[in-house]
């Protein structure tokens, strides 16, 4: 698929951070998918088809972007998309680290693999999954930093 490129991750939950780096990467490419993550080693908030469901309502009115799972390798995943290029947003520093490494990882895999990197506006920077599944397991409002039809389902969850 050319002028395309993946997001992948577990978006457990999908933030405003998230949701700006799609953004972006809409003015590069004319089509993004979301590729949801199962991710087995972590301890989910929500499960994959409740991530799928959040990403899909928050996305329903751009064509542009479209919502998937997957499960395995991330690089099986983009040779059966066919496609070569993939997204990760770069917060902080100790980002870079981890994900220079997993890019590096990927394209040992995948050879024709490309990684954009790209990093949200300066508001959402300190945003993750992480911090809000920390905030709401606390007792905390999170709704500051997740679309609002996030902030609904984690209060159905606490």
């Amino acid at each position: 698929m050319k002028n395309c490129i993946i997001y992948p991750g577990t978006f457990d939950p999908i933030t405003l951070g998230h949701v700006d780096l799609v953004e972006r990467a809409l003015r590069l490419f004319d089509q993004v998918i979301i590729a949801i993550a199962e991710n087995l080693q972590k301890q989910s908030l929500f499960s994959i088809n409740e991530r799928i469901e959040l990403a899909s309502k928050i996305f329903a009115d751009n064509k542009k972007v479209k919502i998937e799972s997957f499960g395995g390798l991330l690089t099986g995943y983009i040779k059966q998309k066919e496609t070569h290029t993939i997204l990760r947003g770069l917060r902080v520093i100790s980002d870079f680290e981890y994900e220079f490494q997993m890019a590096s990882a990927n394209r040992v895999l995948y050879p024709d693999l490309e990684t954009i990197f790209l990093m949200p506006s300066d508001k959402y920077t300190y945003i993750s999954s992480s911090i809000v599944r920390e905030i709401v397991t606390a007792g905390g409002d999170a709704s500051k930093f997740v679309p609002p039809i996030v902030t609904d389902a984690l209060k159905k969850l606490f």
